[in-house]
């Protein structure tokens, strides 16, 4: 999709990354929301920062990268509730089961948590993780509850996972995440 077709200026988006492998894709994903105009502030979650380094995020939005729910206010960078009340999208990608689950329950013990339950925004979310793991009557049973919440995804592909398993669980291409971005926006 042309950066022309998306036209996202003045619209911010929260861009949560979670623990999978596609971690590395959110950096795609972030420079492609950024060429189309949006201020994106990324949030990492502690699992998200072994697949792939904040400051990639920082460089590319040209806003902190955050990771910790407690640093953010010790060093004057835009709190967990000014971050929710100023997002037009709240959009995770990749989406780790955890994170689901975190979500469906309301539980918010990491920054990413945090915001999520202090926005207002849409919240858009793109799983990604072991077949197996997606396909759990736990994990199914959470995105249930997220979507009578109204809550909107970006359904995962099918195809040869990290794991070397083959089957459904990889993350939605970046293409088909922007697409519905603009949907949503």
């Amino acid at each position: 999709m042309s950066v022309e077709k998306l036209n996202l200026k003045d619209r911010t988006i929260v861009l949560g990354i979670t623990g999978s492998i596609a971690a590395y894709k959110s950096a795609d994903l972030c420079s492609r929301l950024m060429e189309a105009g949006a201020k994106v502030y990324p949030i990492l979650t502690e699992s998200a920062c072994r697949f792939i380094q904040p400051l990639t995020l920082q460089i590319l939005s040209k806003n902190p990268a955050l990771t910790d729910l407690w640093y953010e206010s010790e060093h004057n960078h835009p709190n967990h509730i000014q971050i929710a009340d100023s997002a037009d999208l709240f959009l995770v990608a990749p989406a780790s089961a955890n994170c689901i689950a975190l979500f469906a329950q309301g539980l918010a013990p990491d920054l990413l948590s945090t915001v999520h339950l202090a926005t207002k925004a849409p919240v858009l979310l793109a799983p990604a993780m072991n077949g197996k793991m997606y396909d759990h009557p736990a994990t199914q049973a959470n995105i249930q509850i997220l979507r009578e919440r109204n809550y909107h995804f970006v359904e995962p592909e099918v195809g040869l996972l990290a794991c070397g398993y083959e089957g459904i669980g990889k993350l939605a291409n970046v293409e088909t995440i922007l697409e519905k971005v603009k949907d949503l926006l």
